[in-house]
């Protein structure tokens, strides 16, 4: 297979996209030299992020016009999420500023009623005639998109709160909204045909091609989530009781990919100790979990700066949680937004149950910081923050079952995803926080200790009627 270049434009999570390629046994090239861009075999252009900086850091670099090129010559070229929409002519994002203009078309912000950013796992279907892409469910993570397929190009199609495009082919250039290099075997699957050339399926004696076999039924709009935690301390899981007496749980890379294989949407990794001692998170534990994994990975514990959070970012984290820093310095939750996008901004509350209302937590549960949980969760979005992590410390590994009435004030309060972790002991706390407004569910003892698995979980919850990835 011909080498790729990745297209760095300072905007990407370049390990998750490198480590996918070299998986199928692909060697890349990242660089931000034009004269480099237009000389390469194959291009990809990946982003995460605004709009209005990604164009930035394209034309500082003098990459638009090295981009524009090569997709007039006829090279390969995968744009993926934000690189897809610097493919277009503009965005809602930043009005004003120009795309690249390779695809036409503007991206427009996704509507109102559904919660923003769209987060997670979400069917596509292709238009007959895809060559590259097929019927799937893929990882996605993007606030605007194009909702008008443009003419001469051939659309793959999502829907959250409107139709919109997933995907876009016109000979060999392929520009996904989604995430491929995070979507598992389908994604693979899918940059292996990009690379090879090849179509999906051979076609049929008069040139059409055949119908591919129907998915299982699955309700329009993203999937629940299911997300195995690894709480770790000096390169290991530990698990606990209200943060307190840890135990080993094994080591993180075998774990996240063990628990990848049974079906996990996402892992996370909380370096427990990481504030308290004043130290950021180990990117080591980082880099090795990535190289296992080919889900989101999302990473918290010691995030005081955006240079943290890059280092993260940098090590194969798609997503990074703050906590601590953000409640004594809230505007850590604007920088890191404005630098890396609010789908990349996770704001992690550890709440306790007081007189009337729930205190926050900080420091891995040892202090209590503010008065008022729904109210900081409120406020956190507003600053910037694009998902909820909220964690219940009162029910925090006693498999008793989420803070029902905690979910579902935090839920009403905010208009990102919100993650319920803390409490999960039977399938039937699970479905529960779905119930009760929860996006995703975290859970940490009961995969550790082996008294359930993903897949057990989930095959649970389909049989409720609860929409998940299988």
């Amino acid at each position: 297979m011909s080498d790729v270049l990745i297209v760095d434009s300072g905007v990407a999570n370049l390990a998750s996209i490198a480590g996918a390629f070299r998986r199928l046994g692909t060697a890349t090239v990242v660089s931000s030299d034009s004269s480099v861009v237009r000389q390469a075999a194959r291009l990809v252009l990946p982003g995460v992020g605004a709009f209005g900086a990604g164009m930035a850091a394209i034309r500082n670099g003098g990459l638009d016009a090295a981009v524009r090129d090569a997709a007039s010559r006829g090279t390969p070229i995968l744009g993926i999420c934000l690189g897809m929409q610097m493919l277009c002519d503009a965005s809602e994002e930043t009005p004003g500023v120009a795309g690249l203009g390779v695809v036409p078309g503007t991206c427009r912000r996704l509507p109102s009623q559904v919660r923003i950013p769209h987060l997670g796992w979400n069917r596509v279907t292709p238009d007959p005639g895809a060559r590259f892409v097929t019927s799937g469910v893929a990882a996605f993570a993007n606030s605007y998109a194009l909702q008008e397929c443009p003419s001469g190009w051939t659309p793959a199609w999502t829907t959250h709160g409107v139709p919109f495009v997933a995907a876009l082919e016109r000979g060999p250039l392929l520009a996904c909204q989604f995430h491929p290099e995070l979507s598992g075997s389908y994604g693979a699957a899918l940059l292996e045909r990009w690379l090879t050339g090849a179509a999906a399926r051979a076609t049929t004696t008069n040139g059409a091609l055949p119908a591919l076999p129907a998915l299982p039924a699955l309700p329009a709009g993203l999937l629940r989530r299911l997300i195995p935690c690894l709480d770790v301390q000096d390169g290991r899981i530990v698990k606990g009781v209200r943060f307190q007496n840890l135990r080993d749980a094994g080591d993180p890379a075998e774990q996240a990919a063990r628990y990848e294989a049974q079906g996990a949407d996402e892992i996370v990794i909380l370096d427990v100790a990481a504030s308290a001692a004043g130290r950021s998170t180990h990117v080591e534990t980082v880099r090795r979990v990535r190289a296992a994994i080919r889900i989101p990975l999302t990473v918290g514990g010691g995030v005081r700066s955006i240079e943290d959070a890059r280092q993260l970012l940098s090590a194969g984290a798609d997503k990074v949680s703050v906590n601590t820093a953000a409640v004594r310095r809230p505007a850590l939750l604007t920088e890191l937004a404005q630098a890396f996008g609010c789908q990349c901004v996770v704001l992690a509350i550890d709440a306790r149950r007081s007189v009337e209302r729930w205190e926050v937590l900080v420091l891995g549960g040892r202090e209590p910081a503010l008065p008022d949980a729904v109210a900081w969760a409120h406020d956190g979005e507003q600053l910037g923050a694009g998902e909820i992590l909220l964690t219940s410390w009162d029910r925090d590994g006693t498999r008793t079952g989420h803070d029902i009435e905690l979910l579902t004030a935090v839920a009403a309060a905010v208009r990102v995803p919100v993650i319920a972790s803390g409490g999960v002991g039977t399938r039937e706390h699970v479905a529960a926080a779905f119930a009760a407004g929860a996006d995703a569910v975290l859970a940490a003892s009961v995969f550790h200790d082996g008294d359930d698995t993903v897949v057990g979980i989930k095959a649970d919850l389909a049989v409720r009627g609860i929409g998940v990835r299988r």
